[in-house]
């Protein structure tokens, strides 16, 4: 069986003194640099070439609220242009859950993913019953309802009805 020659401890020294000596004659390594989110790992500063904005497009608040329903999977969604009819909002967006549970969480996920992606909110209002929950964001409003109450207050019938139709009502 051969037998295995030791280092010596003169080679062993040097390692060290190279790892532990600062001075040793090797020069330390530089310090790995890569881009993440614009910002150099080792100094954590934006870099020079960056302006600092996003040059992302920021997605439209009809595009957010869809997605986060769709992510969901809720029921019957619906958007009503209601410009001409009202002052309240531009648009609103109807649809439904299958219980009080899938209602409150549908519409969580709308406030979630607006504050995301930068529309804040006005006012949430009943998502302690969950039965039917108003999202006000503004320009547009959510509602979030359980079928049997979206089918009462039919709202669709109300604010579906065009200026012309309700201009020949009256």
């Amino acid at each position: 069986m051969p037998v295995k020659k030791k280092a010596s401890n003169s080679k062993i020294k040097d390692r060290k003194s190279a790892v532990v000596n600062p001075n040793a004659a090797s020069k330390p390594k530089a310090a790995h640099k890569s881009k993440v989110g614009g910002k150099s790992k080792a100094s954590g500063k934006p870099k020079a070439s960056d302006s600092g904005k996003d040059t992302r497009a920021k997605p439209s608040l009809e595009t957010v609220v869809i997605d986060a329903l769709a992510d969901m999977k809720a029921l019957e969604v619906k958007v009503l242009d209601v410009r001409g009819l009202t002052d309240i909002a531009d648009f609103m967006v109807i649809a439904s859950g299958t219980s009080d549970r899938h209602v409150r969480s549908v519409a969580q996920r709308v406030v979630e993913r607006t504050k995301e992606a930068g529309f804040r909110p006005h006012g949430v209002e009943g998502q302690q019953d969950a039965e039917w929950v108003l999202i006000d964001l503004n320009e547009m409003i959510v509602h979030v309802m359980l079928p049997r109450v979206r089918e009462f207050y039919g709202l669709e019938k109300l604010w579906g009805m065009t200026a012309m139709k309700r201009a020949a009502r009256a």
